[in-house]
């Protein structure tokens, strides 16, 4: 009788072990043979996003903040108007705190400043104030405006090299328009609150 349950005990353990090596008939399967395939669902945590964002919100805060610089210089444009001997130019200001300072110069009464010709590219005039300034080194063309020495502007009809603030550029008038307001003799300038 043991030696009965002995020999059924040694079957079943050789059933299962074949059962466990995974062969279907109790033929082994060998070394060679690929593993079954199992799935493992790993969560993959989300990347950390930067303080600016993904590239999506990136591309379009980028937008945005052109958006704003757009409606900044197009909303100085409308609060600072600017005339070269009774000719009204269209100025594109800069966002800059020279330019901030003189709007506040200008939101009580007309700034009129008398500018004389220099050098044959420029003209330059006296604010009778200082402005803070942000110099850097500047090839200037026709039409633009920028801050000398913290307390001159200059408006050119040619080009210059040199280190400057720059304070706008004047949209409404071609390199030769600039030329005709400016090259035949000293002029002023008003700059005004729209």
């Amino acid at each position: 009788m043991k030696r009965v349950a002995f020999t059924a005990a040694a079957v079943a353990l050789s059933l299962s072990i074949v059962g466990c090596s995974g062969g279907a008939n109790g033929t082994e399967v060998s070394e060679s043979s690929p593993e079954p395939e199992t799935t493992t669902m790993v969560e993959t945590p989300p990347e950390p996003e930067s303080e600016a964002g993904t590239g999506t919100e990136m591309q379009e805060t980028d937008a945005e903040q052109q958006g704003d610089e757009s409606e900044t210089r197009e909303m100085e444009a409308d609060t600072m108007r600017m005339s070269i001997d009774g000719t009204d130019v269209t100025v594109e200001w800069e966002d800059n705190q020279a330019v901030a300072e003189l709007q506040a110069l200008v939101a009580d009464a007309p700034l009129t400043v008398d500018l004389s010709m220099y050098g044959g590219f420029e003209q330059v005039g006296p604010l009778g104030t200082y402005l803070t300034s942000s110099d850097a080194q500047t090839t200037t063309s026709a039409g633009d405006i920028v801050l000398y020495s913290g307390n001159q502007i200059v408006v050119f009809y040619g080009s210059n090299s040199w280190a400057y603030t720059r304070l706008g550029h004047i949209t409404s008038q071609s390199a030769e328009g600039m030329a005709e307001l400016l090259s035949n003799g000293d002029v002023s300038i008003t700059i005004a609150q729209q």
